[in-house]
């Protein structure tokens, strides 16, 4: 089974909103065992849309098509939808009814722009929209559906859940997809492929392995299409446990696993606490660890010492050592995590140090460089990295590399 997603709207083309649409129906597709083959975005444009979707129903037997339709003239898919599928337009009771009561219980006016919504192609079937005033329309031609939901997010998404998931079940005879994700830490993408290459070449055929690299991770996902569920499921789980003993030191865990979850599942259990003194990363670890539940019962605080003289004054820092060496340098990265695990009264401190740019590289040092250091109730590590040349992405790939050495000084490797 294939399946083409078409996002209609200008704003989607002109970067004014980010399509997550798009990504939600595609993991409700991918759930039930249709394989989407193209995501498409396009303008309101009528023969744009026409032209996109009759190309989606030659190729897909599901078309998704969210966007476009509002109560105002500039939302044309459904008019064009009917001129499309050659049907007239009618009025429909229950639409219009529910438009009236929503829009009176928010003080809106029943005008004849909201009376439209009530207006739908004749041959399609209405997908009730209990959650806002433009329903959805099931067509079908040739054996192939086409689905038009409403663009607005919390909309669709339980349009997809109450009405098109269940009616696809139904209407098709579905086979499984089966995906599961291992997240590996500490190696590249091309030291890791080179690791477990002997791994990699002993799957099966109908096993396919994707490498997809984040900041600081690099997830590995095992997919099997048009399957029997169960047997597949097990197959996986007993290729990545082969994998966990090739690299055992290097797994986080599966599918939406974080670094900074195996590291709050450890100080939990063995009652420990931390603080952070970040420079180059802002408060960035400190709000991974906070944003998680439970993180008060061993995060202490986080210090941002964005300054020569606050990390003078708040972590003890030796201003000679700056003068001397940098505040980007192994030395100061070390005080600056003591300092903070002294101050807190912590069992860990961990710190970061470095250049985000665009500017205040050197040959030396350049745009990327970052000092990370950990300082534990026996010792204190520091590790340089460099960690890219765009600042967004330092910022990310520096605070996935110090939380990744605070699990290893955890664990003591």
């Amino acid at each position: 089974m294939k399946a083409t997603i078409i996002t209609i709207g200008d704003e989607i083309l002109i970067g004014q909103i980010v399509d997550t649409n798009s990504v939600s129906i595609a993991k409700h597709l991918n759930a039930a065992g249709i394989v989407v083959r193209e995501k498409i975005s396009i303008g309101d444009d009528r023969t744009q849309i026409i032209e996109t979707a009759e190309r989606a129903l030659a190729g897909s037997e599901v078309t998704v098509i969210t966007g476009g339709l509002g109560p105002t003239k500039d939302d044309i898919t459904k008019k064009t939808l009917a001129e499309m599928f050659r049907s007239d337009m009618r009025y429909d009771e229950r639409v219009a009814g529910h438009v009236e009561k929503m829009l009176a219980e928010r003080g809106i006016e029943f005008n004849e722009l909201n009376r439209s919504q009530a207006m739908v192609p004749a041959c399609c079937t209405v997908l009730f929209n209990a959650h806002g005033t433009a329903p959805g329309m099931w067509f079908e031609r040739d054996g192939h559906v086409v689905v038009s939901l409403p663009g607005v997010p919390f909309e669709m998404e339980h349009l997809m859940e109450d009405e098109v998931m269940p009616r696809l079940k139904t209407r098709f005879a579905l086979r499984q997809i089966v995906h599961r994700t291992m997240i590996t830490a500490g190696l590249p993408e091309s030291m890791l492929a080179k690791r477990i290459e002997a791994w990699e070449n002993a799957l099966p055929p109908y096993l396919k392995l994707a490498y997809l690299p984040n900041p600081g991770a690099v997830r590995l996902r095992l997919s099997a299409y048009e399957v029997e569920g169960e047997s597949v499921a097990r197959e996986i789980e007993s290729r990545f446990e082969a994998l966990r003993r090739i690299i055992p030191h290097n797994i986080i865990g599966f599918e939406t696993a974080t670094m900074q979850e195996v590291v709050h599942k450890i100080l939990t259990e063995r009652s420990l606490t931390l603080a952070t003194a970040e420079s180059c990363t802002g408060g960035s670890i400190a709000a991974r660890f906070t944003a998680m539940p439970g993180a008060s019962t061993y995060f202490l605080c986080g210090v941002v010492s964005y300054s020569n003289e606050s990390k003078a004054e708040l972590l003890g820092v030796d201003p000679a050592d700056i003068a001397r060496y940098g505040a980007v340098s192994e030395q100061v990265a070390r005080q600056m995590a003591e300092g903070v695990r002294r101050t807190a009264g912590a069992d860990y401190g961990m710190a970061t140090t470095g250049i985000a740019g665009p500017s205040g590289g050197s040959a030396e040092k350049p745009v990327g460089t970052v000092w990370i250091a950990v300082a534990t109730p026996r010792e204190t590590v520091a590790i340089l990295k460099q960690c890219g040349t765009d600042r967004g992405q330092i910022i990310d790939r520096a605070s996935a590399f110090a939380i990744g050495l605070l699990r290893d000084c955890l664990n003591g490797n």
